[in-house]
């Protein structure tokens, strides 16, 4: 099957089927107030830095956000430990504020779940860096969500990001991908994304009891959520790991 990649600043009349296109992140990722604050503004004020992929009968099976932003401005200049809610804030700040961008950030590369496993997520993010070059961007980041790191929530990150397979590529498949495009790993970012809301909120989101003080293990979280029963609330501190894309 072949797909088309286009921008929203190419044809804005596609939002609806970006913003409505099925996926599969957990319910509480989501949840972020930051990223429920900027995500949609990409679309909004960033059209040309949200691309997606059509199948041959026209229909949205993938997407690609990004956005520019000022990384070498006064004050900056290394890539933050707040990752993912600190990149999305910087980059709006710029925005605002007239600032020249001069690296491009990933942000999400999201593919609907029946098509899944065809290669999209390579492709979108091939064309993400496409998009930055033609834009005349030098260099991609990205906070990397580990996609299997789920799977040993108890794992380090530090330790989990150095595992290699005997080729030299990273063992997660996320990760993989991002090195066969030519990426290397920069640092870990140890406070990503945060979500926190009352134990109500993370019994709706997850089905679990949090009647227990201390780390619980969440379904598709990448570390346990800290519950405090009688402070009535659970916090998620998302860690993610910084790659470089020279382009």
């Amino acid at each position: 099957m072949t797909f088309t990649i286009m921008s929203l600043a190419e044809r804005p009349d596609r939002w609806p089927a970006v913003r409505d296109m099925a996926d599969s992140w957990p319910v509480f990722v989501t949840e972020d107030l930051v990223g429920a604050a900027c995500f949609p503004r990409i679309a909004a004020e960033l059209p040309a830095h949200v691309l997606f992929a059509e199948d041959e009968d026209g229909e949205v099976v993938a997407t690609a956000h990004s956005v520019p932003f000022a990384l070498h401005a006064p004050g900056r200049g290394d890539l933050p430990a707040r990752g993912w809610d600190q990149v999305l804030t910087w980059a709006f700040a710029d925005l605002r504020a007239g600032v020249r961008p001069d690296t491009v950030s990933a942000v999400a590369v999201t593919v609907a779940p029946h098509a899944q496993g065809r290669g999209l997520s390579a492709l979108m993010l091939s064309a993400m860096r496409d998009n930055a070059r033609a834009h005349g961007f030098g260099e991609v980041v990205a906070p990397v969500r580990p996609s299997a790191k789920h799977l040993q929530p108890r794992t380090p990150v530090e330790e989990y990001v150095r595992r290699v397979r005997p080729d030299g590529l990273p063992e997660d498949p996320w990760m993989r991908v991002h090195a066969r495009a030519g990426a290397t790993v920069e640092r870990v970012a140890p406070a990503s994304m945060t979500v926190s809301a009352s134990l109500e909120q993370w019994r709706r989101w997850t089905g679990l009891p949090f009647d227990t003080d201390g780390p619980v293990e969440v379904p598709g979280a990448l570390v346990p959520v800290h519950c405090d029963v009688e402070g009535g609330h659970a916090v998620y501190v998302e860690p993610n790991v910084w790659m470089r894309h020279p382009l």
